[in-house]
């Protein structure tokens, strides 16, 4: 079941091995939020988050050795940035919350927000226009790829511009902007599977699902904002540790989306889309999830840890996914699949099933509910990137040694 995101003052108190007037100076001091329980009493409850952090706090004080073990699995912060902040349930970008720029602003201004902290700073995803030769090129280069898998030929796109484009070794903000346009130009022509220098929503829209651009535009929109950034994941991690080193873009971008292809990450959208082929119809959702269950088998694209009351992302894709394109066999499969889920394992869906309910919506082939998600998350890559090169430092834990000791002759 999720864990409630408040405690009583009793539950705080004995989380944090202390007595009542120690959690109250807490409060006083600004650790920790509190507010009415809304009872009609004059007791408050207290955010189980803040209390969690300063356990956390409390813990690296007293055994820093021990905290610093578990910090790179869902542990205590190991570096900082100012890009997202995920808290009480929301996602934040440089303080604005996710959900409202992805129903109110473009991909394309959102950009501009994590790449130089503007909204108004509207990044273009092609730089310059297209000479007729430059656009000859590409063309071949799109056609030879996508004869491959989307996310391997978004690596083989990468793999052989990359060389073409010596200006991508200039690490300063601006020319990694510029650099990180051309990136995101490039995997939205091989995605589209055509050169377009229309907007990254529009263009998928327009190849994707031509026969309803302008309903799907709206959806892919808000798909690209939400899956932007997610704090450190391992993606955006493996992205932040190769940008450290002073590789290229196109290096980190490519260490990316090596990450994102893990089950554990985002090749999950793979194992949702092959769950719901499985299911195939909507009365078959009980059976199959409880077979799943009964063999103990997990089921793939309900829960996540840092969002116990449910994914904000997933909830208000599948809401503009109702709203859009209100009868359609992929949502009532869909809903049936979240109710049964609900009904067995207590959990809500994650972004990661929403994305291949998406993928079905449209219609995309195998593989596009991921690929639509590394083209997403590449803003965030870039973005890591450019604010680990302004850093100027190299991402480099070292290990507690746990083997054997040096032998002795």
């Amino acid at each position: 079941m999720p864990k409630p995101p408040y405690l009583t003052a009793q539950e705080a108190a004995a989380k944090l091995g202390v007595k009542l007037p120690t959690l109250y100076a807490y409060v006083s001091r600004g650790l920790i939020r509190s507010e009415a329980s809304g009872n009609n009493t004059r007791e408050r409850r207290y955010s189980a988050e803040d209390v969690q952090r300063l356990k956390e706090r409390q813990e690296q004080r007293h055994d820093p050795t021990s905290v610093v073990a578990g910090a790179l699995s869902w542990g205590a912060p190991v570096l900082e940035s100012a890009l997202t902040l995920i808290s009480n349930g929301k996602l934040y970008y440089r303080g604005y919350d996710a959900v409202m720029l992805a129903s109110q602003y473009t991909v394309e201004e959102v950009v501009g927000l994590l790449w130089e902290d503007d909204l108004r700073a509207r990044i273009s995803t092609l730089s310059k226009p297209i000479s007729r030769s430059a656009r000859a090129q590409i063309e071949s280069l799109i056609s030879y790829v996508r004869q491959y898998p989307l996310l391997e030929s978004f690596q083989l796109a990468l793999l052989m511009t990359a060389p073409e484009d010596p200006t991508a070794y200039d690490l300063r903000p601006s020319a990694v902007k510029q650099t990180g346009s051309r990136i995101l130009w490039l995997l939205m022509a091989v995605a589209a599977g055509r050169v377009e220098e229309n907007g990254i929503a529009q263009t998928l829209a327009q190849n994707w699902m031509p026969s309803q651009p302008s309903k799907v535009t709206r959806l892919l929109n808000a798909a690209l904002i939400l899956l932007a950034d997610h704090e450190f994941n391992v993606s955006s991690f493996t992205a932040r540790c190769v940008a450290s080193a002073g590789a290229t873009p196109y290096e980190v971008v490519t260490a990316g989306l090596a990450a994102l292809q893990g089950v554990k990450h985002g090749g999950s959208v793979n194992r949702v889309e092959a769950l719901l082929d499985e299911i195939h119809k909507p009365t078959n959702a009980r059976s199959v999830l409880s077979r799943r269950l009964k063999r103990g088998d997990d089921i793939p694209g309900f829960g996540h840890r840092l969002y116990p009351e449910g994914d904000p992302r997933a909830r208000i894709l599948l809401e503009l996914m109702t709203d859009t394109i209100s009868r359609s066999p992929a949502l009532s499969l869909s809903k049936a699949v979240i109710q049964e889920a609900k009904a067995l394992i207590g959990e809500e869906p994650n972004s990661d099933f929403a994305l291949a309910v998406l993928a079905r919506l449209l219609n995309l082939p195998e593989g596009y509910g991921l690929g639509l998600f590394a083209l997403s998350r590449t803003i965030g890559w870039l973005a890591h990137a450019i604010e680990q090169y302004q850093s100027d430092r190299i991402i480099r834990p070292r290990a507690r040694y746990i083997g054997h000791m040096p032998h002795v002759d």
